[in-house]
């Protein structure tokens, strides 16, 4: 699809506001969406294998046979989902270019990062929740602790000796790692990767100590049986999960922040075609496929409305600005 300049995608938002105006919106811009010979791009900030690709990518198949065309999955990662995320931001409305981006995409990096190339409410339409999934933390079976308690013990017996591994300066993972230094007071090493996958070869491998890793990632990491999985860092248990204790259960609040994953689309789009995307999101996640796959991969799959869908990254904008200004966490 060819990507349109800020002038040009100005001009169509007019062109779709003066129809609206005129009651034409819905036929000129929605009666025959989606066309079967034009294919539904779903744009994924990561590299095609992991965790959020293949959710993407059952939801694709399913999604194209609720609605009749062919759906695809285009992998652009880089810039911590950023790359993805603007081009979907610059794409014609017209409901065919989707973005299946983490809660860090619109709600984490234009806090964390000095240069975000997009803005995460004006350049973007909020079509549904995908799925929730928490990050957790994971040690290494080197490390003698089975709880939380256990684990700040330890650390605080062994000050600037232990290391902590995160996906990358500015991370989810490294904010979470801060908030847990400063509200445990243990005095543990920082060490960023290009990466969750690197991270957790050297959480394995013993070479760092812990991590708040993903869902989707720690389960797969723990079936190794050299990493124990401490806590959960969400409000409640998981059902992959079910056993592992939240934070708050083990005396240590705060470190709840949602994480999720959703659909997005450009700015502008005819709520007709919204309502259209997002019923048949509504379908595709709740059929026992597809759930079940979410949960074996450490997430809860579910949609939401578009208004709640926009309500909830707001929200989640807002407490992950609070976080990192707690934190005093520098922009990248």
């Amino acid at each position: 699809m060819k990507k349109l300049d800020g002038r040009t995608r100005r001009a169509f938002g007019s062109a779709l506001g003066a129809a609206a105006l005129l009651g034409l919106a819905p036929l000129a811009f929605a009666q025959d969406f989606p066309a079967r010979s034009k294919p539904i791009r779903i744009v994924v900030g990561f590299t095609a294998g992991g965790g959020t690709d293949a959710q993407a990518r059952i939801v694709a198949q399913k999604l194209g046979e609720v609605l009749g065309t062919s759906v695809i999955v285009d992998n652009k990662p880089g810039a911590s989902t950023m790359l993805a995320a603007s081009e979907v931001g610059r794409a014609l409305p017209d409901g065919y270019t989707l973005l299946y981006a983490p809660s860090s995409t619109m709600a984490q990096n234009p806090h964390t990062f000095s240069q975000v190339p997009y803005d995460p409410f004006k350049d973007f339409t909020a079509i549904s929740m995908g799925g929730r999934g928490p990050l957790v933390l994971s040690v290494s079976t080197t490390v003698p602790a089975n709880n939380v308690k256990e684990l700040v013990a330890y650390v605080k017996a062994n000050p600037g000796k232990v290391s902590y591994a995160s996906f990358g300066a500015g991370t989810s993972s490294h904010i979470y790692g801060e908030a847990f230094v400063k509200k445990t007071g243990v005095d543990a090493v920082h060490i960023p990767y290009k990466g969750g996958s690197d991270a957790a070869k050297d959480l394995i491998g013993g070479r760092v100590q812990y991590m708040f890793d993903s869902a989707s990632s720690a389960v797969i990491t723990s079936a190794s049986g050299k990493v124990k999985i401490l806590a959960i860092a969400a409000n409640a248990r998981i059902s992959a999960l079910p056993d592992v204790p939240t934070f708050a259960e083990q005396g240590v609040t705060g470190l709840d922040l949602p994480s999720w994953l959703g659909f997005y689309g450009p700015a502008h789009m005819p709520a007709p075609v919204v309502a259209r995307l997002n019923a048949a999101l509504t379908q595709v996640l709740a059929m026992p496929q597809v759930r079940e796959f979410y949960r074996t991969g450490g997430y809860e799959a579910g949609a939401t409305t578009p208004e709640e869908f926009a309500s909830i990254t707001r929200s989640t904008y807002e407490r992950w600005g609070a976080m990192v200004q707690q934190v005093g966490l520098a922009k990248q």
